[in-house]
């Protein structure tokens, strides 16, 4: 293959993860929080860009509520634990009604809705509803991780006279398990993205902290986004 049908396929892989909507917004979620970062709440250009930023992301999520509450009254795997698909259901719940009052919130800050004591009380609800997801979804990949960890013994007793690297079903219980340990870093980075901006802890979390965190959420967000083959590429 030449250099330039490499570039041509390079370059496909780019087009194809910016048309995504979710990994537009996951960029500019990374300028957001990078923003804040540099502020530290400060006025400046940096909070004119945070502020701006987070605008403009809310209209990238205008009716996403749709896909959590789809997921809401979907069947969950077989063999899934009761606790597990409580909590999921939890955070599909959670999830569906902040990216829903976060629609509210889009209306009020534009002055479409005139209400602005009722906008921020719903921005702040939003946020909880946000947190809460956090919470369950940290919860949920703990117990996967745990259910995968005791499969993955298990197989490791089965090919135990055998290269287990080269057994396929193996290496995909360890890939998974990978990426469910990547996704519980960045819940649990978004507990504290969520407690930064409701202001629960102002004097340890800070808008530096908040916007430091939320960066590195947004990083692994638009990594876990990227197609299949410059995954397997990146170091």
């Amino acid at each position: 293959m030449s250099s330039l049908d490499v570039t041509r396929t390079e370059l496909a892989l780019v087009v194809l993860y910016l048309n995504k909507a979710e990994a537009r917004d996951k960029i500019c979620r990374a300028i957001q929080y990078g923003s804040k970062f540099l502020s530290n709440g400060e006025p400046g250009t940096a909070q004119n860009v945070d502020k701006t930023t987070s605008l403009a992301r809310k209209v990238f999520r205008l009716f996403k509520f749709v896909n959590d509450l789809h997921a809401l009254i979907s069947p969950t795997a077989p063999g899934t634990p009761l606790p597990l698909i409580l909590l999921g259901k939890s955070k599909n719940a959670l999830l569906s009604t902040f990216l829903f009052l976060d629609q509210i919130v889009w209306l009020g800050r534009t002055g479409i809705y005139k209400n602005k004591e009722r906008t921020e009380l719903i921005g702040r609800i939003s946020l909880f509803c946000w947190m809460g997801s956090s919470i369950c979804t940290s919860l949920v990949e703990i117990g996967e991780i745990g259910r995968l960890s005791a499969s993955t013994k298990k197989l490791e007793k089965e090919l135990k006279n055998t290269n287990k690297y080269k057994n396929g079903q193996y290496r995909s219980k360890l890939q998974k398990s990978n990426e469910r340990s990547l996704a519980l870093v960045k819940s649990v980075i978004d507990i504290v993205v969520a407690a930064g901006l409701l202001q629960l802890a102002p004097k340890k979390v800070t808008p530096r902290v908040t916007g430091a965190f939320g960066f590195a959420s947004s990083v692994i967000s638009c990594y876990q986004l990227l197609p299949s083959r410059q995954k397997a590429k990146a170091p």
